[in-house]
């Protein structure tokens, strides 16, 4: 009879049963999010009203939501995380390593998969993001678009969607769907979803998987992955005048 061959549990199985806290911070994840895909529009003229300007409005919104959400997620992954940073610390060469390669990886990969698109198509969450941060100073946007961000979803997107529901669904399913809503939830509130703006978003989600089930669901190696990449992006459009960023994106692909 043939051997089927299965990605083995991670330690402590216990640290992947779903708790209350896991539910109350997804369900704020979900809430915050639908209700500002739906009614985002009807509240901004209010958050302008509130705010000196459309930048602070938004950073506003995106620092509520993601603070809010990262708290909760911290007290529920707190054991993950221990647990996580000590078998990264038994390998820091690993680490220092192979967070770097990673990002070279998921950038390489998104480069294909957009070539063979054909085109390529900013997302309006993208395009917001960048036009934030051209408005608001990198000391400020680092927080939310490097540190606590990139938890959040992480969090939410692995350790979630597969570490735990793995236990009661095939991982190859719960990884489908890790990469799949990923790329959905930074394109949505668009009035049109085309696979050319999902694309990139699907090249960082696939890569972000791997490396997760490849170190044995580590949260806090697919975090610090995550979290380069966004660094990158940060340093990107902040050291490049706003001026010749424009130009470079009016440039046809």
């Amino acid at each position: 009879m043939a051997t089927v061959h299965r990605i083995p549990p991670a330690p402590q199985p216990q640290l992947y049963r779903f708790s209350p806290l896991d539910f109350a911070t997804l369900a704020m994840y979900v809430a915050i999010a639908g209700f500002f895909t739906v009614a985002g529009n009807l509240l901004a003229p209010f958050l302008r009203q509130v705010a000196p300007s459309p930048a602070a409005a938004s950073y506003a919104v995106n620092l509520l939501f993601y603070g809010s959400v990262g708290i909760l997620a911290l007290l529920a992954a707190r054991r993950v995380m221990a647990r996580d940073l000590k078998v990264l610390a038994t390998r820091p060469w690993f680490t220092v390593m192979m967070v770097p390669a990673a990002v070279v990886a998921m950038l390489i990969l998104t480069a294909i998969v957009v070539a063979i698109g054909g085109e390529v198509q900013t997302s309006e969450n993208q395009a917001g993001l960048q036009q934030l941060m051209q408005q608001v100073p990198a000391w400020l946007m680092v927080p939310v678009v490097v540190i606590v961000g990139p938890f959040v979803e992480e969090y939410i997107f692995r350790h979630l969607l597969i570490g735990k529901l793995s236990r009661r669904i095939n991982i190859w399913v719960c990884c489908a769907l890790s990469v799949v809503l990923f790329a959905s939830i930074h394109i949505a509130g668009q009035e049109a979803i085309t696979l050319t703006a999902l694309l990139p978003y699907l090249a960082m989600g696939a890569t972000l998987v791997f490396v997760y089930v490849w170190t044995g669901r580590n949260l806090m190696f697919s975090y610090f992955v995550h979290a380069a990449k966004n660094l990158l992006a940060v340093v990107f459009i902040y050291a490049i005048p706003p001026e010749l960023f424009e130009q470079i994106q009016q440039v046809p692909a």
